[in-house]
């Protein structure tokens, strides 16, 4: 689809572009003629039509309205530029708007550049569209006049499209039927046959860049209108790339502070079986591996050998201490008994004293 468009060119420039300096030349109300950067339909353009006057070699400079009104169209209805301003070529030769023109009524229309929108979700991004070394695009246009119910002719075109190039078609599916040299432009003015020349245009050469989306409306038709902008979603993506790159380099810190950890643990699993005793494999089935394995999970000290002899032999020593302390018995007995027992080796026990014997005195050897 071609819907917006530049064209500042002058009436020789467009000539030029057309192929069609070198012969007559016939120029019909070029004074309508307004360059602008925004073109629209409604609009006066120039095109380049064939001369079907005397002069049959010749060509006319017409400037006409962009948006095709039928010659059918009745007198008294108010003309919509916007309804046809374009025709899908591979339906020309069905819809009797378009059929009934193409033997006679092939134009041409050259233009710097044209405009076309790229869909965004509710977002539509304006692209200008032009030729890398600056020439003018020239399209293939159908014209014809209607005359109104005041008498006054009016003479209009519409631009052919096609299926978008294969460089295009992320942008739209449609673009406009382009003429890129003298033989293409001169079939499609002159020779019967030109189905051949309604396909997209494939040569590298035709190129785009966003535009600001203001062009939407038609007063606004300066030099600013063909100014490259940058896009706000490479804003987005700038910032979206700033904090992805925050989030590695974080990664990256917490995978070095792992790294480390683990050298750490490695270098003091190397170095506890030279502060800690081996033991050996018949004490308690427990080999040296397994120890080290244990002392890395556990921070409980492993008594050693030596430490366990030396806990049985103080035990061994505090059973003997209690076995040779007196009874309670004999704490308990009175100072007197005490002294006696201490400055005497013999003990006298009297019949009261120990019922048991049959004998009232009795000296015993302790």
């Amino acid at each position: 689809m071609c819907g917006r468009a530049r064209c500042t060119l002058r009436a020789d420039d467009i000539l030029i572009a057309s192929h069609r300096n070198d012969g007559p030349v016939r120029q019909v109300n070029m004074d309508r003629y307004r360059p602008s950067y925004n073109v629209g339909p409604g609009m006066n353009l120039p095109v380049v039509r064939r001369d079907d006057g005397s002069n049959s070699d010749g060509v006319v400079l017409h400037c006409m309205k962009w948006g095709l009104i039928p010659s059918f169209t009745k007198k008294t209805d108010k003309p919509d530029f916007y309804k046809m301003f374009n025709a899908r070529s591979e339906s020309v030769r069905e819809k009797a708007s378009f059929r009934r023109l193409l033997p006679k009524s092939r134009c041409l229309v050259a233009v710097e550049g044209f405009y076309e929108w790229k869909k965004d979700g509710s977002k539509k991004q304006p692209y200008y569209i032009y030729f890398k070394d600056g020439r003018p695009l020239v399209f293939a246009a159908l014209y014809d006049s209607w005359e109104n119910s005041e008498g006054e002719k009016l003479y209009t075109f519409t631009i052919l499209t096609t299926s978008s190039s294969s460089a295009l078609q992320w942008l739209h599916d449609r673009m406009p039927v382009i003429l890129g040299d003298k033989g293409s432009t001169d079939t499609w003015l002159n020779a019967s046959k030109f189905d051949t020349l309604l396909k997209p245009y494939e040569n590298p050469d035709l190129v785009c860049y966003p535009v600001t989306p203001a062009i939407g409306k038609l007063s606004f038709e300066g030099p600013e209108c063909v100014k490259e902008v940058p896009l706000k979603t490479q804003e987005k993506n700038s910032i979206s790339k700033f904090f992805s790159t925050r989030e590695v380099k974080k990664e990256q810190e917490s995978n070095m502070e792992k790294i480390l950890c683990n050298e750490s643990v490695k270098t003091n699993l190397l170095k506890n079986p030279k502060e800690e005793p081996n033991s050996t494999d018949d004490e308690g089935n427990t080999s040296s591996t397994d120890k080290r394995d244990y002392d890395s999970k556990s921070s409980v000290p492993v008594p050693s050998l030596g430490d366990v002899e030396k806990s049985q032999t103080k035990r061994d020593y505090e059973e003997f201490l209690a076995d040779t302390k007196p009874s309670k018995d004999e704490i308990e007995t009175s100072p007197a008994r005490k002294k006696q027992s201490i400055h005497s080796s013999t003990v006298f026990e009297t019949p009261a004293e120990n019922p048991q014997h049959g004998e009232s005195q009795k000296w015993t050897n302790v």
